[in-house]
């Protein structure tokens, strides 16, 4: 046993609540209705953490003592854009050849809570994209599930196999959570 919390997803993901299921840790969802908003002058590399310690502070006064709740956030940074989750087609279409034949930042903020403790941190992995054709983009775009990541793509679908030339650093962080050092945190709480 990592902990002698019982931990709690604070998010529907399918991606983090699989990630998760993967390090052995039994865990229930528990989700709160948080807008998603930042500083206008927030760093952009600071995002992520923002926001996934936003979650973890909604939970204030909903966990039980040997509760231990989990949020997330996971940005696309190109230069000092941040690419969220795109809203239609056109949208992700401009995304994706945005990220085409460059390399940008995937930044996963990672927030651990209980009613006496909080631990956050981030994670950055670097993505180099090859130039995509548009026959590529508008095949991935019509045929995949571009709307519910940010930066238009997940790196565990066509595209990522087709695109992706490299990565630095974490894979699972791309997916949506870095579970390495969320397994070493949740060792440490």
């Amino acid at each position: 046993m990592i902990t002698s919390y019982n931990i709690i997803l604070g998010s529907k993901s399918p991606r983090r609540k699989q990630l998760l299921a993967t390090l052995g840790i039994a865990f229930e969802i528990r989700t709160q209705d948080v807008e998603e908003s930042f500083p206008e002058t927030m760093p952009v590399r600071e995002i992520a953490e923002y926001l996934a310690l936003k979650k973890a502070e909604s939970f204030e006064g909903n966990l039980a003592p040997n509760e231990l709740v989990l949020t997330s956030d996971t940005t696309v940074v190109l230069g000092n854009r941040v690419m969220n989750k795109p809203q239609d087609r056109a949208e992700a279409i401009e995304m994706l050849s945005s990220l085409s034949g460059k390399q940008h930042e995937v930044i996963t903020g990672v927030s651990l809570k209980s009613t006496s403790k909080t631990v956050h941190f981030s994670t950055t992995t670097q993505v180099f994209f090859k130039t995509l054709s548009q026959q590529e983009i508008e095949h991935y775009v019509d045929h995949y599930q571009p709307f519910d990541k940010a930066g238009a793509y997940g790196i565990q679908e066509w595209i990522g196999h087709i695109g992706i030339e490299k990565i630095e650093g974490c894979f699972f962080n791309v997916v949506g959570l870095p579970t390495q050092k969320v397994y070493e945190a949740l060792t440490k709480f």
